[in-house]
C-alpha cells in the first residue's frame, strides 16, 4: 500500500483511547521517516490530542471536539467542511471505525488509507489488507478483543455485530484464545441484556466485563462523557441529581453483586471475570479489589450490595 504521489499534506486520524494512541507512536515515526517533507496533521479526540500536542513527528494537532461542536450528524458535517477547506492530499486512518472513513470521505480527501473494517471498504481508496498469519508468526495465541455492551458512538450497531461474528469465526478457524473485553459500565441490566443477545446470536467468546473503580460521582460522570457511554451515562445522571452524592466516593459493589447473581443462576452466561478501570483512584480501587478477593466484606441487609471491611 502506498499513496500514488507523496502527499504534501497528510491527515492522520488518531485512535481514541490513550493506550491505543501510545501504541501508534511507532507508526507516526515511520510516517515521518517515509515522508520527511510532508505536513502531518493529526486529528484526535481531546484526550489523545493532548498526548500528541508536542510530538516531534506531528506538525499540527486538530481536535475532534466530541463531545462539543463536532457532536452528532451536523457536527460531523462541520468537521468534514473544515477538512475540505484544508485541502489535504491524503488521509491515513489509524482508527478503524466507520466514522473515521466517512469523515475523510466527506472531507473530499482524494486518497484514504486504512484497514477495510467496520463495513467501510467502499469509503477507502487504499484499503490495507491485514497480513495473514501475522499473529501466529509472532506466537500470539491469547487475544483480547473489544466487546460493546452499550454500543459504540463511533461504530454502527450492524458493524459491531458483523465484527463479533468475524471474531468468533477467527477463533474457531485458528484455535486462538479470544475473549471479549468491554468498556466500563455502571448498571448490570444493560450488560445482562447484551450477554443474552450475543449468546443467542452465536457468541462463544468468554467475556471480561469492565467495572469502574472507586471514584466520586463527579469523576465518573467526567469519564463517562469522555468515553461516550450510553445507558450508564443516564444512570449516573440520575445519581448526580442528589448533589450531596456528587463528591461521595462510589464503589461498584451493587454492580458486582448483580452480575455475580446472574452468573450463578444462568449456566449459559458468557461472563467469566471482570477487570477494573481505576479512573484515577488506583490505590483505592486496588485496596477494594484485594479486600473483595480475600472475602473481607459484609453483605448489605437487602442483599443487593456489600461493604468492604476497613
Amino acid at each position: 500500500m502506498g499513496f500514488h504521489d507523496p502527499p504534501a499534506s497528510l491527515l492522520v486520524r488518531a485512535t481514541n483511547w490513550l493506550g491505543d494512541a501510545v501504541m501508534t507512536t511507532p507508526a507516526l515515526a515511520g510516517l515521518r521517516e517515509a515522508l520527511p517533507e510532508a505536513r502531518i496533521v493529526l486529528l484526535a479526540r481531546p484526550l489523545a490530542a493532548e498526548l500528541f500536542r508536542h510530538h516531534p513527528d506531528v506538525d499540527e494537532v486538530m481536535v475532534y471536539e466530541r463531545p462539543g461542536r463536532h457532536e452528532g450528524a451536523l457536527g460531523r458535517l462541520r468537521l468534514a467542511g473544515e477538512l475540505r477547506r484544508r485541502r489535504f492530499d491524503g488521509a491515513l486512518l489509524l482508527q478503524n471505525a466507520f466514522d473515521a472513513a466517512m469523515i475523510a470521505f466527506l472531507g473530499r480527501i482524494p486518497e484514504r488509507a486504512g484497514y477495510p473494517t467496520d463495513a467501510r471498504r467502499f469509503l477507502l481508496t487504499l484499503p490495507v489488507p491485514f497480513p495473514p498469519g501475522i499473529l501466529d508468526r509472532h506466537g500470539i495465541r491469547k487475544i483480547g478483543v473489544a466487546g460493546h455492551p452499550e454500543g459504540c458512538p463511533d461504530i454502527p450497531d450492524h458493524a459491531i455485530r458483523a465484527a463479533l461474528a468475524w471474531k468468533n469465526a477467527y477463533a474457531q478457524r485458528t484455535g486462538a484464545e479470544l475473549y471479549l473485553v468491554t468498556q466500563f459500565c455502571f448498571e448490570a441490566e444493560p450488560i445482562i441484556r447484551w450477554d443474552q443477545a450475543i449468546q443467542a446470536a452465536g457468541n462463544r467468546l468468554p467475556i471480561h466485563i469492565g467495572i469502574p473503580g472507586l471514584a466520586t460521582i463527579k469523576t465518573l460522570l467526567g469519564h463517562a462523557k469522555a468515553c461516550g457511554i450510553g445507558p450508564s451515562m443516564r444512570f449516573l445522571t440520575r445519581q448526580a441529581m442528589n448533589v450531596a452524592k456528587l463528591l461521595t466516593v462510589s464503589a461498584p459493589d451493587r454492580l458486582v453483586t448483580a452480575l455475580g447473581d446472574y452468573q450463578a443462576n444462568h449456566p449459559g452466561c458468557g461472563i467469566v471475570t471482570a477487570h477494573i478501570y481505576p479512573l484515577g483512584g488506583l490505590k483505592k480501587s486496588a485496596d477494594w479489589s484485594y479486600a473483595v478477593a480475600d472475602g473481607r466484606f459484609r453483605m448489605n441487609d437487602g442483599g443487593d450490595g456489600f461493604t468492604v471491611d476497613a
